[in-house]
């Protein structure tokens, strides 16, 4: 008889998150002789804590395989919930956890912060004598997760379908801008990613010929809000409109900072928005055409819209899923499965393995040979690497009554075995 399963997410979700979620599932139902139950935490590392436990061997097959379509986290729930080194009660409690419902393999969806947590858990499990193998599964729209050379991993899922997003949002833009210029002649736009500039970059997707009057602030340019509104200026005075994508982390100055529970800067719930400030600060300074600069920030309808989800990207986070099954069980604990890109002029997706210890917490930025010289756009390079992740054609999203279909599972959470325990840092 196998023993059983633990699945959890962490972190912001993506559009193609679920579709990891059933990849690890489909996995598993494939190694009978290994597995007996799937179980899911309830809102990521919070749900082992409270251990708050779905089965999901007994969810209708009709659900499980909407996961695939089905965006953001909803279906079991995510956090951000940090575990850091001080907290060993957290830790001994997951260890506890997975003690009392015979949980052999953990897997853990998630980005940097959560490959550091599988990393200290498969650790702590080996210093106790538990037999447990724990195998990470990426997972982030920033794609800042690995290396700038590329060799941890070529790009996240979630990624391709938040490029997808900004392309498609950006050719849209573009029309609106065109007919609206005479009196809202500057339109900003806030793109997510914290301080790594991939999202910003994915806007030139829409324009790979750079025929619009677009411009991209990544973060890791040297720009500021003077040479900004500067090259604004320039352009409206070319082509008498201009269409700019910042990154949530282009230093604008203060932004009233939140913090989030991995202790990241909540861009979202901060008193305001590099977007705001830079549109009141070209409409400050003036411009040198007609109209004024407007801003908006679409915020977590990037990570969470499914009709923008990329079918390349759908189909490798469930490939990612399914390799860190087969990870898990054919080679053991303390690993992350992770995609690279196969040598070749033609994109190939090749699914392999990466140490957790070497991914955890690590960030990547936009390498600087992908930025252009004057640093408001990308090179042809960065576009050949982006493109084939955007991939061809409509998702499959299933409608009912004109709306969309999406997973619903029966949260019902399994007999407790343990006392209630209160996590550290809710105390």
């Amino acid at each position: 008889m196998g023993r059983n399963v633990l699945v959890a997410q962490s972190g912001g979700p993506s559009p193609v998150i679920n579709a990891s979620l059933q990849g690890v599932i489909d996995a598993c139902l494939s190694y009978p002789d290994h597995i007996s139950k799937i179980y899911a935490a309830w809102h990521g590392i919070e749900g082992v804590l409270f251990e708050e436990l779905i089965d999901l061997t007994i969810q209708p097959r009709s659900e499980i395989e909407l996961l695939r379509y089905t965006p953001a986290a909803g279906s079991i729930g995510t956090c951000r919930y940090k575990l850091k080194e001080d907290q060993q009660e957290d830790f001994h409690r997951i260890i506890d956890v997975f003690r009392a419902h015979d949980i052999g393999y953990f897997f853990y969806i998630g980005g940097n912060d959560s490959m550091d947590t599988a990393n200290k858990v498969s650790k702590l499990a080996k210093e106790e004598g538990y037999d447990l193998v724990v195998t990470g599964v990426p997972k982030t729209i920033d794609n800042d997760v690995g290396d700038e050379e590329f060799t941890i991993i070529d790009h996240t899922p979630g990624y391709g379908s938040a490029a997808r997003y900004w392309a498609y949002l950006i050719q849209n833009v573009n029309e609106e801008n065109r007919g609206m210029n005479v009196s809202e002649c500057v339109s900003v736009f806030q793109a997510m990613g914290r301080k790594s500039g991939f999202i910003t970059a994915a806007s030139r997707l829409a324009d790979p010929q750079r025929e619009m009057p677009l411009q991209l602030y990544m973060a890791e340019t040297n720009h500021n809000l003077e040479t900004l509104a500067e090259n604004v200026n320039r352009e409206l005075q070319r082509s008498g409109r201009c269409i700019v994508v910042v990154n949530e982390g282009f230093d604008v100055g203060s932004l009233g900072e939140a913090h989030d529970g991995f202790g990241h800067i909540e861009y979202g719930a901060s008193k305001t928005t590099a977007a705001q400030v830079v549109t009141n600060y070209l409409n400050s300074v003036g411009l040198k055409a007609r109209g004024q600069a407007t801003g908006q920030v679409p915020g977590v309808l990037q990570r969470s819209v499914s009709i923008f989800a990329s079918k390349v990207d759908i189909e490798e986070a469930y490939e990612v899923g399914r390799k860190a099954v087969k990870i898990g069980i054919e080679e053991g604990t303390g690993f992350m499965a992770t995609i690279l890109r196969a040598p070749g002029s033609q994109y190939k997706a090749v699914y392999d393995k990466v140490p957790l210890g070497v991914v955890a917490n690590s960030v990547r930025y936009l390498p600087k040979n992908w930025i252009s010289s004057d640093g408001i756009d990308v090179t042809d390079d960065f576009i050949n690497y982006a493109m084939p992740l955007i991939g061809d054609g409509w998702p499959d999203i299933r409608l009912e009554n004109g709306l969309q279909r999406f997973a619903r599972l029966d949260i019902k959470f399994i007999d407790k075995k343990l006392p209630d325990y209160v996590p550290q840092r809710l105390r």
